[in-house]
């Protein structure tokens, strides 16, 4: 006898398809641009394609709109081909360590 489970389906996130828009991934210093194509996007990550074979870091950043200040810190989750699947990797503030001496917590920045 063969028992068949059911396996939940799992929602993905909304993407919008964007038909190969133009981006850039910054490398390292943020001195060395890319092109690549955003096929899709979401919330969470995007879908890219690069036109040349190029070895894509694990982590870089990727820019929309040429020119701009935000770049958003992506991380590759897979790579087929010359198209990567990216998530959108959020960095947490850097977090002042809590005063342990009574005197140093009564000390107040000039």
């Amino acid at each position: 006898m063969t028992v068949v489970e059911l396996r939940a389906k799992i929602q993905r996130e909304q993407r919008r398809q964007l038909h190969k828009r133009l981006a850039w991934i910054t490398v390292g210093d943020g001195a060395r641009e890319r092109e690549c194509h955003v096929l899709d996007l979401s919330s969470g990550g995007a879908r890219i394609a690069m036109d040349d074979a190029m070895e894509v870091r694990d982590r870089f950043e990727l820019t929309l709109v040429r020119g701009h200040h935000k770049r958003d810190l992506c991380e590759v989750v897979w790579r087929r081909g010359k198209t990567y699947g990216v998530k959108f990797v959020t960095l947490l503030p850097d977090v002042t360590p809590l005063a342990t001496d009574p005197t140093e917590a009564s000390v107040q920045p000039l």
